[in-house]
């Protein structure tokens, strides 16, 4: 101890001060803001990807489609193209419904999988086989499978989720798709708009496969954060070379082509479900993350639920997208059924942040 008493004495203050209160500060805070600030430096170790040759989306009620064709350069077919919708299904129920009935009217097939487990190796109900009587309406149109999952725990949660899509491919080759159908792949709640799909149904000479640019929301179509959306993609079959896939496959991206609207779930309890059950399920760092009135708070807020920096490749990027997501009072250009059943889906709406806890 005397050993340590000399050392202690020959420091002066600001010394004593740096390594007993700013170094363990320091380390405080690099564990409570580590992620954040990884975050905010991204644009130091990561270029911005290729852009996107965008593509103008023209559109009105009523002007014919052999006009609309021709004003995106391509010509107008003789009959339409059958339409495929394929999903990977979790628990999104209500972006489910609101999804088909979106697209009902240009569908051929709906295709759903879904499996026991989640992304993260969490047993998990068959919520739509719980709930398949709310789908009636598709019964005649669906080819619906299950897949077990392999329940790998501490697997990077990629890996199941390639599993389970690779899986779609066997699912679309029972429901019958052939060469030029159109494919839409996307998930549950990146939602293209019923015109989108009628245009290329109906337009010749379309890319082979074009994303598209879905009109991005957070929590409800309260809090509208931006239009890079763009995961979302349709592709003219090709028997041997078409996959199932989530990532970029081409460089082409259709403008204003639908929604995209993230945890926008009705209860508390089904935001709690996807923070642990889906690949970025690392970004629940600490547990009070999922407290219910934290999480209520978070949505009315508009604030991230991960306490996270926005995903960006540029300083100027981030620093604008700080702090709470604005709120927007415009229900203009929203999913025909949401508006036509706006008292039941009322949470998705302005003005209708609070939560059922069930």
């Amino acid at each position: 101890m005397s050993r340590v008493g000399r050392v202690l004495r020959a420091l002066d203050l600001k010394t004593c001060i740096f390594l007993f209160v700013a170094i363990p500060l320091g380390i405080l805070g690099i564990y409570l803001h580590g992620q954040k600030i990884t975050y905010f430096l991204r644009p130091l170790w990561e270029s911005p990807p290729k852009p996107f040759h965008q593509i103008p989306h023209y559109y009105h009620e009523n002007v014919p489609m052999e006009n609309l064709c021709r004003l995106h350069g391509w010509g107008v077919r003789e009959s339409p193209r059958r339409v495929f919708d394929a999903v990977l299904f979790n628990n999104e129920v209500d972006m489910l419904t609101i999804r088909w009935k979106e697209l009902y009217p240009y569908v051929t097939e709906y295709i759903l999988l879904e499996s026991n487990s989640t992304f993260t190796g969490l047993p998990k109900p068959l919520f739509f086989s719980i709930n398949r009587d709310q789908f009636k309406f598709v019964e005649s149109r669906l080819t619906y499978g299950v897949i077990g999952g392999r329940f790998k725990k501490g697997e990077n949660p990629f890996i199941e989720e390639a599993y389970q899509r690779v899986a779609l491919d066997q699912l679309l080759r029972i429901a019958g798709i052939e060469d030029d159908d159109l494919l839409i792949m996307s998930d549950v709640d990146e939602i293209p708009s019923a015109h989108t799909i009628n245009l290329l149904r109906w337009c010749d000479d379309i890319p082979q496969v074009l994303h598209l640019q879905l009109r991005n929301y957070l929590y409800s179509f309260e809090f509208f954060l931006d239009n890079e959306s763009w995961r979302g993609s349709v592709h003219r079959y090709q028997t041997g070379k078409t996959r199932y896939a989530h990532y970029r496959q081409s460089d082409v991206l259709l403008s204003d082509a639908g929604w995209h609207c993230s945890f926008c779930f009705r209860h508390i309890s089904d935001f709690i479900f996807k923070m642990k059950a889906y690949s970025h399920n690392d970004r629940v760092r600490f547990t009070h993350f999922l407290n219910p009135n934290r999480i209520q708070d978070v949505i009315c807020k508009g604030d991230d639920l991960f306490d996270m920096l926005p995903e960006e490749y540029t300083f100027k990027e981030i620093i604008g997208k700080l702090g709470p997501i604005p709120h927007s009072y415009s229900a203009v250009y929203l999913p025909e059924f949401l508006l036509n059943n706006a008292e039941k889906y009322k949470f998705l709406l302005p003005g209708n942040c609070r939560r059922e806890s069930g």
